[in-house]
């Protein structure tokens, strides 16, 4: 999805103060990485990195306790979704709708079949012709979280399907989910990983897929070398080091979520879909979600999501990523003056 996605501040002429409409979130300060970075950046500019980042992926592996075999870095979970469609090129591939839409665009890319699901498989069986399926989990644009032993069950029901989970979103939830141990244990689970929205830095693009050995090795074959830039590798070393250097308090932001979720319900005039993260989807009773974003950017400078091009959605969803407390008022006194206008 080239255009219509979130954080596209560039498109908009006047400033924007506050964005609601990426998935990230201001409760994770990364000066830390920053003040790290802007030392290293000389001497990393003038060398060329590892053109597999072998060494980064020994280190996540450890950290993951799994073998350096079972890690594949990218160049942000983007690259991995390309990477396994071009891999598996021309099978018949499913999408948990309504997601992210690279799944989507990335398997017809390379000739898959697609298929949209909306309901969970009945009895935990999939169609026997299907050969790979695609789910977020935390799911964006929801934020819903699906039950893990159901998960488990229906990998464990289909063994002809590859299930390509994408847990980039797996830091800002406590529902459990498959951890990385457990998920390498499966022959058909690939699990995607994103390092730059846990510490905020979506523009350094790195993630990193895990999985069983022999599939992590049959992806590399696909991956061209050099696809992670040598300042993404070096804020991946010293995150992977310094695990708790950019500390986030999950509890503290979901509680502030609940209190802007709980402050937009009782407008009236929005429907808050359930979710487990710090960021939610929102329907309209009354208007289009594309009129309120441009009132709301070019009369307050705030950025939401408009969430109406996500498949199985329609004009009148939009989705937010709950920020602090300042912001949040900010955003639900616009709101009000909209409702008044």
């Amino acid at each position: 999805m080239i255009e219509g996605h979130g954080d596209d501040l560039y498109k908009y002429k006047y400033p924007i103060r506050i964005n609601f409409s990426s998935n990230l979130t201001d409760w994770i300060d990364a000066t830390p990485l920053r003040l790290f970075l802007r030392e290293r950046v000389g001497e990393v500019l003038s060398v060329y990195p590892e053109p597999r980042p072998f060494t980064l992926e020994s280190r996540i592996a450890s950290h993951l306790h799994l073998l350096p075999d079972n890690v594949c870095v990218t160049n942000g979970a983007t690259e991995a979704i390309y990477l396994i469609a071009q891999t598996f090129t021309g099978i018949r591939s499913a999408v948990f709708q309504p997601t992210f839409s690279e799944y989507a665009d990335a398997a017809r890319m390379y000739g898959h079949r697609v298929v949209s699901l909306y309901q969970w498989p009945a009895h935990g069986r999939l169609p026997e012709d299907l050969q790979m399926l695609w789910l977020c989990n935390p799911n964006n644009p929801t934020g819903q979280v699906q039950d893990k032993e159901a998960l488990a069950l229906l990998v464990e029901n289909n063994p002809q399907v590859l299930f390509v989970i994408d847990q980039s979103y797996e830091d800002f939830t406590f529902k459990p989910l498959f951890s990385a141990c457990e998920a390498a244990k499966y022959p058909n689970v690939l699990l995607l990983h994103s390092l730059t929205k846990r510490y905020a830095m979506p523009g350094l693009r790195l993630g990193f897929l895990t999985g069983p050995a022999p599939l992590v090795a049959h992806l590399r074959t696909h991956r061209m070398p050099w696809s992670v830039n040598g300042v993404a590798l070096e804020a991946g070393l010293f995150l992977t080091e310094h695990p708790n250097a950019i500390p986030f308090d999950l509890s503290g932001c979901l509680k502030e979520k609940e209190r802007l979720v709980s402050r937009l319900c009782a407008m009236g005039v929005f429907e808050v879909w359930d979710s487990d993260t710090h960021f939610f989807l929102v329907r309209l009773r009354m208007g289009h979600s594309s009129a309120l974003k441009d009132y709301l950017a070019s009369e307050h400078g705030i950025l939401i999501r408009d969430a109406s091009n996500f498949e199985g959605l329609n004009e009148a969803f939009f989705r937010l990523s709950a920020q602090r407390k300042e912001d949040n008022d900010h955003l639900l006194e616009a709101m009000a003056q909209w409702l008044e206008s």
